[in-house]
């Protein structure tokens, strides 16, 4: 009877780690098609239109595959896919962002620092001023 129990534990042990498998794969890929459809909104402009176009595509790819409930291994597959191709696309942004306006970010926090700091220095003498006035 025990020997039986234990049979079934472990028979019972394989396909649950297959399942639980099986749903990390799946929460994975929705999770990065998540990810990746609102990098593409959010930053669409900015992506090379060739870089765009792959990443699209590997995203259909991949929904493809959740709605038809692909097998694991398949799944596995295009969520590999997904995340290269959106590697890719996080390169290349960051390429483009080095060639075009490196100046443009270093210049403008120190150009908002400059005026925070001058706007909190004045207030405080005004206030300071005020004071003593009216005392």
């Amino acid at each position: 009877d025990i020997d039986r129990m234990m049979r079934e534990a472990e028979q019972y042990a394989e396909e649950d780690r297959k399942r639980r498998e099986a749903a990390e794969t799946r929460n994975q890929a929705e999770q990065l098609v998540y990810q990746t459809e609102k990098f593409l909104r959010d930053n669409g402009d900015r992506i090379p239109a060739d870089t765009k176009t792959e990443v699209e595509s590997a995203v259909t790819e991949v929904k493809g595959q959740l709605e038809q409930q692909a097998d694991t291994a398949a799944l596995r597959a295009g969520v590999e896919k997904l995340a290269s191709v959106s590697q890719k696309m996080g390169q290349a942004m960051y390429a483009q962002a080095q060639q075009t306006p490196t100046e443009e970010p270093s210049g403008t926090p120190r150009d908002e620092e400059g005026v925070v700091d001058a706007e909190i220095v004045d207030e405080e003498k005004e206030r300071g001023d005020h004071k003593g006035g009216a005392a």
